[in-house]
């Protein structure tokens, strides 16, 4: 089960555990009371316990998966193959953007400090003759559900613990993260891209806040789109959240 919270950020380390999650890269893991629910033909639509999601940090953890110094997580699942795999589909060639419009001012779905913009040289003090220029400041708190970016595996702790058991210290005040960072994935990220529409599957233009998503919903999309999600993917859910923004 998925819930998505229009106020909160998207992390890629806790899918579970946090209930943000808007992309994520492998094959989700069910967890074993779901696979039996499964199993009896009983309904999984069963929002999780405290317990339960607790739990699932434990029977669902990937620490240790790649070896104690690993800082790359379910990246790993992007091999080589995988890469090969992906090139081999484009057909077309075009080109989608993930991007969003800057926003500047406090909203709802604004978690942090709003983007700051300010010119530093405008265009009406250009001269005349001869060469000019323009120059802005932008600056950003790179968090939340209206900033186009992506979490590092430091983003997230537990128990005061990063992923692969790694002291949250070790993302300090003075010394920023020394660990975990985001140039884990400084070759980029390159591999098959799922997109699954689940407003559409629910019948709806979009989610309502603090609506679930649940594992029959993901298949439903699946089937709809015709498409199996595979280890190494990178997977994407329509939310509708956008368009409602709009």
């Amino acid at each position: 089960m998925i819930r998505p919270d229009p106020v909160s950020s998207s992390g890629l380390a806790f899918l579970f555990a946090f209930n943000h999650w808007t992309c994520h890269v492998g094959r989700c893991k069910i967890c074993p009371d779901t696979r039996k629910h499964q199993e009896g033909n009983m309904t999984t639509r069963q929002i999780p316990s405290e317990e339960q999601v607790i739990g699932w940090m434990d029977s669902l953890s990937n620490w240790g998966r790649w070896g104690a110094d690993d800082q790359m997580g379910t990246l790993n699942l992007i091999t080589d193959a995988k890469r090969a795999q992906a090139a081999g589909l484009v057909k077309e060639g075009i080109s989608v953007t993930c991007s969003r419009l800057i926003v500047p001012e406090l909203a709802a779905d604004v978690t942090s400090i709003p983007p700051l913009h300010y010119m530093v040289r405008a265009g009406d003090s250009a001269p005349a003759e001869g060469s000019g220029g323009t120059a802005d400041f932008i600056g950003f708190s790179f968090h939340g559900l209206t900033i186009t970016h992506l979490d590092a595996l430091c983003h997230q702790t537990w128990n005061g613990k990063m992923y692969n058991g790694r002291p949250a210290s070790e993302v300090g005040s003075d010394t920023k993260a020394t660990s975990l960072n985001i140039d884990a994935a400084q070759n980029g990220v390159v591999t098959r891209g799922i997109l699954l529409d689940i407003a559409k599957v629910k019948g709806k233009k979009w989610l309502d806040a603090g609506e679930p998503v649940f594992v029959e919903d993901l298949e439903a999309a699946e089937k709809a789109a015709g498409v199996r999600i595979e280890e190494g993917d990178a997977l994407m859910l329509r939310l509708g959240w956008y368009k409602r923004r709009l």
